[in-house]
């Protein structure tokens, strides 16, 4: 099989704007890749940048995707390895835009073998039920929507927090007033707390019976994670720290993390989340399956990995929820309440509307 033409779209989606510790977004910076084949199978990938955490932009992986289809065209979709490893040796990192062309490829290979993605990454069906996320804002109007949540039957709820240690304090104990302890609840700082205000915030929290906290502080303090693992009542998941599998070998062999959370857009796509995956697995260290602004294509197939990958217990899975104000997404996997529901079509499962995309700036080559 050989890549014949590879199509890029800037595959923007319009959103309620979203806020973390980093920053607000209006709109999902995504990028679509449709990989064509003279086989006649057609691969399709996304990624969504998210600048203030990855520092790609959806116009940095516009053009850095240019680059990658030259590389791509003419070979062999089936070796991914050795097409993810052209695409590393061209370029550091660039994670994101990488993890595009990644899905795309493992789309291609699973519709080749008319396997859906999770059988083909040699898993089973398996019942995957998502959180759903409140962005920052006041303590009443996150305690608002923590209640409209629980009457919509959310059974877990991840809370962005990430500022002043007082007042993201204040945002849980309004929280926990509202909807009580039946509701399990986890926190996500986003980077957001310096060492003494991740020591001060975790100690005050560890009373509101919290599931986890992701990424307390900067990745330039990791040397101090261990320290504060130690100290904290609340379990510390490591997210913007590990990237890569090298970073979750040097994350687990400080004891700098009670788990993981994989996101394709950050690690490159599923070749290297495989990776991560499978150093978390032989050192007892569970994972969750995250994301970005992903539409409902890339979100897909992170369902399929998640449904592969038995060390996976955590789901992060409501991006498209969060704002979107559109879903052109044909087919793939479908909400039923939180749990996530993807179908044993060959591949991904999933494509996007035409007519859609003809509303997009592109570009083949």
């Amino acid at each position: 099989m050989q890549i014949t033409s590879i199509q890029i779209y800037r595959y923007s989606i319009p959103m309620v704007p979203f806020t973390i510790a980093t920053g607000t977004m209006d709109f999902a910076q995504n990028l679509l890749v449709i990989i064509h084949t003279d086989e006649g199978i057609t691969g399709y990938g996304e990624c969504s940048a998210f600048p203030m955490i990855v520092g790609e932009t959806q116009a940095t992986c516009y053009e850095m995707g240019k680059a990658f289809a030259a590389i791509l065209k003419h070979k062999d979709p089936l070796d991914i390895a050795a097409r993810m490893q052209e695409l590393d040796g061209f370029t550091a990192r660039n994670y994101t835009a990488k993890s595009a062309f990644d899905i795309a490829l493992h789309d291609i290979a699973a519709k080749r073998s008319n396997q859906p993605l999770y059988a083909f990454l040699g898993g089973n069906t398996r019942k995957i039920v998502s959180d759903l996320t409140i962005g920052i804002d006041s303590p009443s109007t996150m305690a608002s929507q923590a209640i409209d949540f629980v009457n919509q039957g959310v059974e877990t709820i991840k809370v962005k927090l990430g500022k002043a240690p007082s007042t993201d304090i204040e945002r849980i104990k309004a929280i926990r007033s509202a909807i009580g302890y039946d509701t399990t609840i986890r926190i996500d700082a986003n980077q957001g707390w310096s060492y003494e205000d991740a020591v001060s915030a975790l100690t005050a929290l560890g009373a509101y019976q919290i599931e986890f906290c992701e990424q307390p502080m900067r990745t330039y303090n990791d040397e101090l994670l261990p320290q504060l693992c130690t100290l904290s009542p609340i379990p510390l998941m490591a997210d913007e720290s590990v990237y890569t599998h090298h970073d979750a070998e040097r994350i687990i062999r400080n004891k700098a993390c009670a788990s993981i959370n994989i996101k394709f857009a950050k690690s490159g796509g599923i070749t290297e989340a495989i990776k991560i995956n499978d150093v978390a697995e032989k050192n007892n260290i569970p994972c969750m399956m995250g994301g970005m602004l992903e539409s409902r294509l890339a979100l897909t197939a992170k369902v399929h990995f998640a449904m592969a990958k038995q060390n996976i217990i955590f789901y992060d899975l409501d991006t498209c929820l969060l704002g979107h104000k559109v879903d052109p997404v044909l087919g793939g996997a479908q909400y039923k309440g939180m749990e996530l529901i993807a179908n044993d079509t060959p591949g991904i499962g999933a494509s996007v509307d035409p007519t859609f995309l003809e509303t997009l700036e592109s570009t083949t080559i």
